[in-house]
């Protein structure tokens, strides 16, 4: 059983929230970081059973969920969360993104 799976963006959280007030520099901005430009939160994305990147989807972001992604892509589960569900991130240290995978039922 091949699914399609429903990514949703949970929270992206501002690089405050994890350094305090020593909020690292970006090189190529010289400005501090700031939250995840790519997503909004509550946005959501639809994958189809081919496993394919959305438009518009984060690279870096793709890669690190990949894997979550495809167990729920061909029906498998995780035994800490829910029946096709997972919760996942990626792995941007200074401005992290939390997602929900859903998979979705024909």
């Amino acid at each position: 059983m091949v699914s399609k799976v429903k990514i949703t963006v949970i929270k992206r959280l501002e690089p405050r929230t994890v350094f305090g007030d020593t909020i690292p520099i970006n090189p190529m901005t010289g400005k501090e970081y700031e939250v995840c430009p790519m997503f909004s939160d509550g946005q959501e994305f639809v994958v189809s059973e081919k496993g394919e990147m959305p438009t518009g989807f984060c690279a870096w972001a793709w890669h690190d969920i990949y894997k979550d992604l495809s167990v729920l892509i061909f029906g498998g589960n995780f035994p800490w969360a829910n029946t096709g569900v997972m919760y996942t991130c990626c792995t941007d240290g200074t401005r992290p993104v939390s997602f929900k995978l859903e998979r979705l039922k024909e």
